[in-house]
């Protein structure tokens, strides 16, 4: 089964949470904080939504940040997702660029 998120919705899911610091302490589940990091699943088509022309931002497999409460969670095939509003979404997270490789390809 599949979801297709409708107008101005977005199919997210959550990104695990990292089970050891930078420093290299094993965390426990309970001390784990609930990620905010999501991977997006699917995105609607945009639209009319309440009077006003949406357009989509995000696409699919980009990394969001969302707020800790926002959205409806659902279970499909025994994966959690959840559904919420583009305006939801908090910022698109970029991958940090590696200035060792930019150093490299500017030394060849």
């Amino acid at each position: 089964m599949t979801i297709r998120p409708l107008a101005d919705r977005v199919v997210i899911k959550m990104v695990e949470a990292e089970e050891t610091t930078k420093s290299g302490i094993i965390l426990t589940a309970k001390a784990q904080e609930k990620p905010s990091i999501a991977e997006i699943v699917a995105v609607g088509p945009g639209g009319m939504v309440d009077g006003n022309e949406v357009v989509m931002n995000v696409k699919v497999g980009e990394k969001v940040l969302i707020s800790k409460y926002a959205g409806t969670e659902v279970k499909v095939d025994g994966v959690e997702y959840s559904i919420l509003r583009q305006s939801d979404i908090l910022a698109v997270v970029e991958e940090a660029k590696d200035p060792a490789k930019k150093s490299a390809k500017s030394a060849k």
